[in-house]
């Protein structure tokens, strides 16, 4: 049998909606973070409209004794930006040590299609908005954590109206507002493998000693529709244009029953990780089937061997 990376937490789903202090219908795809030594998420909230915004959930050891704001966190504000009048999604987490200060990259909906919005933080309960940093459509951002000489990253995922292909794309900026420099990072596989149909970036990108690990997800299409799953990368620690390796087979996908059946059936979907060195672990946080947020696990040195051993790009 093949061997598993990460393991199911026995207490999922860890948080769903009938744990929130106010009315919402679904909690998922939720960016994470450490501040005051404590375990944020930022979670997506659907609303009975179907209006996505986003609040924070906090946890001493990140399983449970979750303590959820109140109200929303972070609503859209379409008199503001206009891009945000049918919500907001999917955040995505950046600590940038050398402005102590995280960065949120999420999606703006609207009548005009999905785009990447920026916002920053330095408590998590004060939220600075940038506004839109990508032309729709375009979603599953993040930013790396550091410059490449002078410059800022990030990881997108635009859709080509032309070809319909959905690609990972990676940029740069001097401010992390004015992006240019456009390519692609990484295309579909072809043929019939998980990540032939769809790609886009998971949780925020994360420096080890080896190159920048990078958790994505594919889509393939089946006569009952498309299922969700995980695959790692790793990229050049100097140079993120640059994909060392790609794990040929997905390492994570819908296999319990919160996974398969909800909003979105067959749906794996992480939108944060974090690594504790200490204890060796990488946990990563997902949303399964649009409904629910779980949490998996691995040791981080068995991760990192199977990265070595992935095939070279």
């Amino acid at each position: 049998m093949r061997e598993k990376l990460f393991l199911r937490n026995p207490k999922n789903p860890i948080l769903s909606a009938k744990d929130w202090p106010y009315e919402v219908h679904s909690v998922f795809n939720a960016g994470a973070a450490i501040c005051k030594d404590e375990t944020i998420l930022l979670a997506r909230c659907e609303d009975y409209r179907g209006i996505s915004h986003l609040t924070v959930a906090r946890s001493r050891n990140g399983v449970d004794g979750w303590r959820i704001d109140p109200s929303p966190t972070i609503l859209g504000e379409p008199k503001r930006f206009k891009e945000e009048r049918w919500g907001i999604e999917d955040p995505r987490i950046t600590y940038v040590e050398e402005e102590n200060k995280w960065y949120v990259a999420y999606t703006s909906f609207s009548s005009e299609g999905p785009l990447v919005s920026l916002a920053e933080t330095e408590n998590f309960k004060d939220f600075k908005k940038h506004g839109a940093i990508l032309l729709p459509d375009n979603k599953d951002a993040a930013l790396f954590p550091c410059r490449f000489n002078g410059q800022w990253f990030m990881i997108h995922r635009p859709v080509s109206m032309t070809s319909g292909a959905s690609n990972m794309w990676i940029s740069s900026s001097p401010d992390k507002l004015h992006w240019g420099h456009h390519e692609v990072l990484l295309k579909t596989s072809s043929g019939g493998y998980w990540d032939c149909v769809r790609i886009g970036l998971s949780a925020q990108p994360l420096r080890t000693e080896h190159g920048w690990l990078v958790l994505y997800h594919g889509v393939r299409g089946t006569t009952s529709g498309a299922i969700y799953r995980q695959g790692l990368l790793l990229l050049d620690l100097e140079n993120p244009r640059k994909v060392l390796r790609r794990s040929d087979a997905w390492i994570f996908g819908p296999e319990e029953n919160i996974e398969i059946k909800g909003d979105v059936g067959n749906v794996t979907f992480s939108c944060g990780w974090l690594l504790d060195e200490k204890k060796n672990r990488l946990h990563m946080y997902y949303g399964g089937a649009d409904t629910v947020i779980c949490l998996a696990t691995a040791p981080f040195d068995r991760v990192m061997d199977y990265v070595r051993k992935m095939p070279e790009v």
